[in-house]
């Protein structure tokens, strides 16, 4: 009698475990409850980048990038943002004096959970890459225009959506990103594989704005629960894999949205595969804000590339993609109202 009871005891645990790890798997698979978010549109997110255009590359010290600062800055605060602008200087490779400016939008600032979003404005100051002309300017529409360009399409939404997420939410434009160095004077001056040596306040040429932020940020003692960076997402040509830097810091963040994009039907776009470290603006919010951060961008791994128009002047609006908006612009902002 004893051992038939255990028995029956034993035999209802391990099927109320199994039932148990049943549901679980069901909850897994489930889709969440839908909320009411705003819809991403892809027309205004292409706009956005147009008007970045219009005003020239956005080469640091220039006027198109003055005016392309007082843009960001107004069309921010006329979403409802509460608009802080991190100005600065920085000394280049090349020994030039920048004159540079981080833009940070806040929504929601009375909220203590915080979501930040962020790309870079700024343009590369020369199409290292272009065959014919590696000196010129180029329009920069996919690298730095089109993470700028979906940002603001959520900004836009934040402000007219139907209801608020449950999230604070920073968007960072940061400057500086794309000056960096020219490899080839620098292999010549200092050898294969080499750059120009470092001063002790950088830690690469490139990301000037990301470090400075990281180093000092506009608010003291902020912090965000993460972040995703949006660089080169436009190209008509794109598709993202996980990058490896973001699945080293923030795996969890980086799986989270890539299967959301495969939820909403992204899966050919967003790829579920890891590949390529890059060094971005990403890596110094995690290494020097410690704010884990991913990185949503557009890399070749079978020829190491972002795309045959990477810094030439074939970076312009006719490789620019409506259908990757979509996609980049729709995820990111799913991922916030879900959180």
């Amino acid at each position: 009698m004893y051992i038939r009871f255990i028995f029956v005891i034993t035999a209802i645990l391990i099927f109320s475990c199994s039932d148990r790890k049943k549901k679980e798997e069901l909850l897994k698979e489930r889709p969440p409850e839908p909320v009411a978010m705003p819809v991403f549109n892809a027309d205004s997110a292409y706009f956005f980048i147009e008007k970045q255009v219009s005003f020239g590359p956005r080469v640091p010290n220039t006027e198109a990038h003055r005016k392309a600062a007082e843009y960001f800055e107004k069309q921010f605060k006329r979403f409802g943002a509460e608009v802080a602008v991190q100005s600065f200087n920085a000394t280049t490779y090349d020994n030039q004096r920048l004159h540079l400016k981080n833009i940070v939008a806040s929504f929601y600032p009375e909220r203590p959970k915080r979501i930040l979003l962020a790309a870079h404005w700024d343009t590369r100051p020369f199409a290292d890459k272009d065959s014919e002309k590696p000196r010129a300017y180029f329009d920069g529409a996919n690298d730095g225009g089109s993470g700028v360009g979906v940002l603001l399409e959520i900004a836009r939404n934040l402000a007219a959506g139907p209801a608020p997420p449950n999230v604070g939410v920073d968007i960072i434009l940061f400057d500086g990103e794309d000056w960096g160095f020219d490899q080839q004077t620098a292999e010549r001056l200092y050898g294969p594989g080499k750059d120009f040596p470092l001063p002790k306040n950088l830690l690469s040429w490139w990301c000037l704005g990301s470090q400075h932020w990281a180093r000092n940020k506009h608010k003291p003692g902020y912090s965000a629960y993460y972040g995703i960076l949006l660089d080169m997402v436009g190209g008509e040509q794109s598709v993202f894999l996980k990058e490896g830097y973001s699945m080293e810091y923030a795996p969890a963040i980086t799986n989270k949205v890539w299967a959301t994009a495969a939820r909403l039907g992204f899966s050919h776009i967003f790829v579920n595969k890891t590949d390529g470290a890059i060094t971005d603006d990403h890596v110094f919010v995690n290494e020097l804000a410690k704010i884990p951060m991913i990185n949503i961008i557009s890399y070749d791994p079978q020829d190491g590339s972002f795309g045959s128009f990477h810094h030439t002047r074939s970076d312009n609006l006719s490789i620019i993609s409506r259908e990757k908006l979509h996609a980049v612009g729709t995820t990111v902002l799913t991922v916030l109202y879900y959180e």
